[in-house]
């Protein structure tokens, strides 16, 4: 906006300048035409003046001739005296013509020859053999002298008043530019979740307007929201209080079995689901504008780990291919280890035993990073089966959950098959220590 604004200005300029200037340089010309003619016809009529009573007498004819001499000079518009017996007195030939008869019968005027210039002719009364003319000759150069001055004058102006006009125009250019940056921005940090953005009201009224609106807007959805996580940690506490229960009488019930292994795996199975729900409430309770960070590379080293014993007794070989320093995403630490976990265990449960995996974190295009998981099976029998829908002994449960995860971070999910290759993309988050505390995870089974 701010550069076609100044191209706006730089063409308005130039056509005012143009429609300005254009008729003020041909006054300019025009005046000093004027102007050397002016001069010409005085001079024309002073000589005149002076040799009439000489030519009144054939004796002072020398005299005469030493008054047209004299108003001669270098870079000075030649003056000649042309008698009345059509001789002539003055630098250069002289022609008898017919603007020069014209003269001869008493009329003093200015006329343009063919030849360029102009020429002023004043009659002499009185002389001995004739009417005798005086003739001043100006060259085109000497007719429109100091025009080019003018003109560059006229030029300088001009550029400096276009220059003037871009300066404003950049200045006013770079102040709508600011303020809507400056709701860009703030619109950008509410999208992100910071609901303490505000914008500063600046610039033109009707930006002005618009960053009060986005004010408005963003106080409304911060009491939206705030009312709706007081209903989630209300729904927490109630969750809490009706699990608590079955949860401990599972928990009883496992330690009076008596087979031992059986009471102890029941028992972490137990323990996991506790954790489980642990997870869900800490999740329904964490602060909305809280800034969630991950380490993805360290999350599918961890979780790959966890899962490789289930790998090692189903004979499966697996890779894991991730860079050495964080790779921080925004995404809540328990959300991305289910997201993880969700895709591996679809291997583990929905591909034959034997069949090998290889889970890589790399950085994408631009400022984005990835997670593969990919493996070695058959793939899926047309499109991945959708949440809820029944498919290859899946829910889609899982997958959903992987795609919602990325797409909440402003990501992006890709499934190609045959054979199967997972892709979830984030947005890199800023440098920071990932937040979440990490927590044991539900023990593999099967």
């Amino acid at each position: 906006m701010r550069r076609r604004l100044l191209l706006l200005t730089a063409a308005t300029t130039a056509l005012v300048l143009t429609a300005l200037l254009v008729p003020l340089t041909l006054l300019t010309r025009s005046h000093a035409a004027d102007r050397a003619t002016a001069e010409a016809t005085a001079r024309a009529q002073w000589v005149a003046h002076a040799i009439g009573p000489a030519l009144a007498s054939a004796k002072e004819r020398a005299t005469a001739e030493q008054t047209v001499e004299s108003v001669n000079g270098h870079g000075l518009p030649r003056t000649s005296l042309i008698l009345g017996d059509g001789s002539g007195v003055g630098p250069g030939p002289v022609e008898v013509t017919d603007a020069v008869r014209l003269a001869r019968t008493g009329r003093a005027f200015t006329y343009e020859p063919s030849s360029g210039g102009r020429q002023v002719l004043v009659p002499v009364h009185g002389a001995a053999d004739g009417t005798a003319v005086v003739q001043v000759t100006l060259t085109e150069r000497q007719l429109y002298a100091g025009t080019l001055a003018s003109w560059l004058v006229l030029a300088g102006i001009g550029v400096g008043l276009v220059l003037l006009g871009l300066l404003l125009a950049d200045r006013l250019g770079a102040r709508l530019v600011g303020a809507t940056r400056s709701l860009a921005r703030t619109a950008d940090r509410l999208a992100a979740g910071d609901l303490t953005a505000r914008a500063a009201p600046e610039g033109p009224p009707e930006l002005r307007l618009v960053a009060a609106e986005l004010n408005r807007l963003a106080a409304r959805i911060d009491d939206l929201l705030t009312a709706e996580r007081a209903r989630a940690r209300e729904s927490a506490a109630d969750l809490a209080h009706r699990l608590r229960t079955p949860v401990a009488a599972l928990r009883l019930d496992a330690e009076t079995l008596r087979d031992g292994a059986e009471a102890r795996r029941i028992a972490t199975d137990v323990a996991a689901l506790e954790r489980s729900v642990d997870d869900v409430i800490r999740a329904a309770r964490r602060p909305l504008r809280a800034a969630p960070r991950a380490d993805l590379a360290a999350v599918a080293r961890e979780r790959a780990a966890f899962w490789q014993p289930l790998a090692e007794d189903q004979g499966r070989a697996s890779t894991v291919d991730t860079p050495p320093r964080a790779v921080p995403v925004p995404v809540p630490y328990d959300e991305l280890c289910a997201a993880v976990d969700a895709l591996i265990g679809n291997v583990l449960d929905h591909t034959p035993q034997g069949t090998a995996f290889h889970v890589s974190v790399a950085a994408a295009d631009g400022d984005r990073v990835r997670l593969v998981v990919a493996d070695e099976g058959p793939g899926f029998p047309g499109v991945p089966p959708a949440r809820g829908a029944s498919g290859g002994g899946s829910t889609g449960l899982g997958l959903d959950i992987a795609r919602r995860t990325a797409e909440d971070a402003g990501g992006a999910f890709a499934v190609a098959s045959g054979p199967t290759r997972v892709t979830l993309t984030f947005p890199r988050a800023a440098s920071s220590p990932p937040s979440g505390t990490p927590s044991a995870p539900p023990a593999p089974t099967g």
